[in-house]
């Protein structure tokens, strides 16, 4: 059997030294399958670290063969998936395991006349079969594209029908059965699905039945089809919050473009129990239940839950060790409502946090508690980590940190010059010497769309930031959401930061209204806590002025304030600020 060092993986409960993040790190990072693919794997700091992190990629590189068989070669029994749900169920699997369910998994896709470059839709949520499948579909050369269980009918046969999806897997969920069978129909008879899965106890007529039918499956046998690094290995449709959802292609390198998020910016190690909370239909998930986190030798943690309740979230850690946590701010501000005191957290080791800025109160919460502190970073669905803090940094609250080393970044102004001082930018990555390993190859079968964001000699982001005196990155918005107002330019995200502080708002958006004499004004939409609503009139909206002029610059308070119930948005919980605009 494998051992383990003794040493635990982690960093104290406050800021250790560089000598001490240093000698742990080499401890645990030489016993990972990360050295394999970097020329350095200790660093003691972040000038080291931007300096000699360096990815050695394979000139074929499949992750389950290449890291996942690799692991359950290495370390047959160690811990790899902890799964459970909301019903009380739970189950272990070992690298062994994972091999052979998704070997057995592999050939019964095959059977089904699955294989190289054919696209697989998953909409599985939280169900452990999400994994073997992921990993199955790369042992055979298709395609994955996980999609959420909140699609609808017309959302699946857009998706079928821009993709070409040959085959879709989902979860024996009556919702989603119900609109995958609908979408089907309405295809009509040139549908390019030729096989629907189901994955659960009843299965309805018209689809196959996973667990029943893969028994039967022969052994398997690897393909003796080539693939190479540009072969499409993924697929994410994104939210369009201004159009129809594009398709954005990665291709086999990108699992390896992960190894520095998990590695590093999540800090994980072979003692690590690590949960990202996220939907499998989300890119988050690529970003913290899968490739990094497998990388780096880590167990996932995965809660297949309907209805998300923080006090099971704590609870849980207690009950399962978990060492490590990321989730979004927006899940960590309904964690902090909670009585800390009565959950035990003293396995947790670690907190990240990406999607939006943190605020300082949950920050600081979670530190005088914990005694940890979060670290924030930032990406993209077309992308892996760009921005982080990583251990070695002080972290800033409302920070997304600093440039990745796998990236070469920089802060451009609309004529393609680089920004100065505290100037705000846009946020781009050069690619002038080709594509580095982790970026999106483009969308596919939209040549005109990718031409929109990749020229120049750059990838274009849409996402403008500014950079202090310690090279920290500060996110503003989209380029398409910053309001002139008054000769000022407003980022929509830092005011929305502050209303979120009010005690009486729980959610908000803020747009610009055109104005005669101020060009633009800001305006918040704002939906209230349950024990505020009756209070919604004059006197709330003037206290959320004075509350927005206090904390922030006067000029970006909000002149108009409008209450709703709801907000706006895309299928992944976007929200959709040109239809507020065009309110």
């Amino acid at each position: 059997m494998f051992i383990f060092p003794t040493i635990r993986p982690h960093f104290p409960r406050f800021f250790p030294s560089i000598t001490e993040i240093t000698y742990l790190r080499r401890q645990y990072i030489k016993q990972t399958m990360i050295e394999k693919y970097l020329e350095k794997t200790a660093f003691c700091g972040m000038e080291d670290f931007r300096n000699n992190f360096r990815l050695n990629v394979p000139g074929r590189f499949n992750f389950a063969y290449d890291v996942m068989d690799a692991w359950a070669a290495e370390a047959p029994e160690k811990l790899a998936l902890l799964w459970t749900n909301d019903q009380g169920e739970c189950r272990r699997f070992s690298f062994k395991d994972m091999k052979d369910l998704s070997d057995k998994a592999a050939s019964y896709y095959q059977s089904l006349g699955i294989g190289k470059g054919d696209m697989v839709m998953l909409v599985l949520g939280r169900r452990y079969e999400f994994w073997i499948t992921m990993l199955a579909l790369l042992k055979i050369g298709a395609v994955a594209i996980p999609a959420t269980h909140l699609l609808t009918d017309l959302d699946i046969v857009y998706r079928i029908e821009k993709a070409g999806i040959k085959a879709i897997v989902c979860a024996g969920d009556q919702y989603i059965l119900g609109n995958v069978s609908r979408a089907v129909r309405k295809c009509g008879p040139k549908c390019s699905v030729k096989a629907l899965v189901c994955v659960g106890q009843e299965v309805p007529e018209g689809f196959h039945d996973f667990h029943k039918e893969w028994d039967e499956a022969p052994a398997f046998v690897r393909p003796q089809e080539d693939w190479s690094n540009d072969d499409i290995m993924l697929l994410y449709f994104t939210s369009g919050t201004s159009g129809e959802p594009k398709m954005v292609a990665h291709d086999m390198t990108y699992a390896l473009g992960h190894l520095a998020t998990g590695a590093f910016w999540h800090n994980l190690g072979p003692n690590s129990l690590h949960l990202t909370i996220a939907d499998t239909g989300w890119g988050k998930a690529a970003w913290g239940k899968l490739y990094g986190q497998w990388l780096a030798g880590a167990a996932l943690f995965v809660y297949d839950h309907t209805r998300f309740n923080a006090e099971d979230i704590l609870e849980l850690i207690g009950k399962y060790r978990i060492t490590s946590l990321c989730a979004p701010p927006t899940i960590l501000r309904f964690l902090i409502q909670e009585d800390l005191g009565k959950y035990d957290l003293s396995s947790l080791e670690y907190l990240c946090t990406a999607g939006e800025a943190l605020n300082s109160v949950v920050y600081d919460t979670m530190l005088e508690k914990t005694g940890l502190k979060i670290h924030e970073g930032y990406g993209q669905t077309e992308s892996t980590l760009l921005l982080g803090t990583f251990p070695w940094m002080e972290p800033k609250p409302g920070s997304m940190g600093v440039p990745s080393p796998q990236y070469d970044i920089a802060l451009l102004r609309p004529d393609g010059t680089p920004v100065q001082g505290r100037e705000i930018g846009e946020i781009c990555v050069n690619v002038s010497q080709g594509k580095p390993c982790g970026l999106f190859k483009g969308y596919l079968g939209d040549p005109d769309r990718t031409a929109k964001v990749w020229h120049d000699g750059w990838y274009h982001t849409s996402d403008m930031a500014w950079r202090d005196e310690d090279g920290y990155y500060w996110f503003i918005g989209r380029n398409d959401d910053i309001i002139k107002t008054s000769g000022y330019r407003v980022s929509p995200f830092e005011v929305e930061s502050v209303l979120m502080m009010h005690p009486a708002v729980v959610e908000c958006a803020v747009t610009g209204v055109p104005d005669p004499l101020r060009g633009f004004v800001v305006k918040a939409t704002v939906i209230l806590l349950n024990k505020y609503r009756t209070q919604a009139g004059p006197e709330l909206v003037k206290d959320i002025q004075t509350f927005v002029k206090r904390t922030t610059a006067p000029y970006k308070y909000p002149r108009i304030v409008e209450f709703v119930d709801e907000l706006p948005k895309t299928i992944s919980g976007k929200i959709r600020r040109v239809e507020l605009r065009q309110s």
